[in-house]
């Protein structure tokens, strides 16, 4: 096994190229779901080869990977981590060479990240190099060692390797500007905000002129739309979760009720980050990009831009991506992906951020 200081390199480049007929796997691991997309480039061009969505039951994650490995032939793949055991920070830094820089992280990390530096595996990327003041960019990364040491441990029991570790904020941020074009409108020149609602965490992103320039976790996730539901109206938890998706006539009106208040709870979040980055920089946010499982509860989109008064989109994972055509292995499955983007897309997107990866 690679030695895990050398897994954690989230930084290599935010949106790799693939090597030419090279298949890159990305498997993200959640807490209800295990996604996987499977990528190879095509002179220049990305394909997608394979996808698969597989929930968690009773029988755990394990049990899940150990299908996917049998079932997907898989043997190295990317896989990214998020929550309280890891973190991003955006530093300006004083300009230095990258060995340098190395030497400095040893002594300057520690006040830098809340975490016992050696608990910790840290990687970082020069975003910006040349700021007022010799000053440089930096973004850092960690993740404690204990948790990344037991998801590559899972891994291993089925027969896995992870090539890159990433995390699900950088991936999900991979993703996005891969299918973004840099001379865009809504994104040229401008602050977005990319939202990833999954399960237990919703990993919020600012994107200033494309490059990240705030990071965050929020705790408002998903569940907290499934236990309000179950709470409120008695339901079991697979009758919660159709729901928010679809939820019936009759009970509509109530659901919008009993969502408000968890609605609101993460639009204060949000508003509070934005707040927070808009005190310290002379750009707003103009637009936010949702994704993630938990994006596709009914009226989501529209209650948070009414709450935050800012333009509130989906975005399509697949839109710089091709599909096979009618009759190529498993190309009614791939259609089914491109032609349903807004159903399966969200659900995706950071699996798609991790196959991108080199």
């Amino acid at each position: 096994m690679i030695p895990l200081l050398d897994k954690l390199k989230v930084f290599t480049k935010l949106k790799g190229k693939l090597n030419k007929e090279k298949i890159s796997v990305g498997l993200d691991i959640g807490t209800s779901s295990v996604k996987l997309v499977k990528l190879k480039s095509n002179n220049g061009s990305v394909q997608l080869c394979d996808f698969n969505q597989i929930p968690v039951s009773s029988s755990g994650i394990d049990a899940v990977l150990k299908e996917l490995a049998q079932t997907e032939n898989i043997k190295d793949v990317n896989i990214s981590v998020s929550g309280h055991s890891t973190i991003i920070r955006y530093v300006n830094f004083p300009k230095m060479n990258p060995e340098e820089l190395n030497q400095a992280l040893k002594f300057e990390a520690q006040k830098l990240i809340p975490f016992p530096i050696n608990e910790i595996n840290l990687d970082n990327y020069i975003l910006k190099p040349d700021l007022p003041d010799n000053k440089m960019l930096l973004l850092l990364a960690a993740v404690k060692k204990e948790f990344l040491n037991q998801r590559l441990k899972l891994l291993e029991a089925a027969g896995i390797n992870a090539n890159i570790v990433d995390i699900d904020s950088l991936a999900l941020v991979n993703a996005f500007n891969f299918n973004h074009s840099k001379e865009s409108d809504d994104l040229k020149n401008k602050t977005v905000a990319v939202l990833n609602i999954g399960s237990s965490i919703s990993n919020l992103n600012l994107l200033d002129n494309f490059l990240p320039c705030l990071s965050r976790d929020i705790k408002t996730a998903g569940n907290n739309f499934t236990k309000k539901i179950i709470d409120t109206l008695g339901v079991d938890l697979p009758t919660a979760e159709d729901l928010k998706i679809n939820p019936e006539k009759d009970k509509s009106s109530k659901l919008a009720g009993v969502m408000e208040q968890v609605i609101t709870n993460l639009a204060t979040e949000i508003r509070t980050s934005f707040d927070y980055y808009e005190s310290q920089c002379p750009s707003t946010v103009s637009k936010i990009y949702i994704s993630g499982g938990g994006s596709l509860l009914k009226g989501l989109k529209e209650s948070l831009n009414s709450m935050l008064d800012i333009e509130v989109a989906y975005w399509d994972a697949f839109s710089n991506i091709e599909v096979p055509d009618a009759g190529a292995p498993n190309s009614e499955k791939l259609n089914t992906v491109k032609n349903n983007a807004l159903a399966l897309s969200p659900v995706l997107s950071v699996a798609v951020g991790l196959a991108l990866r080199q």
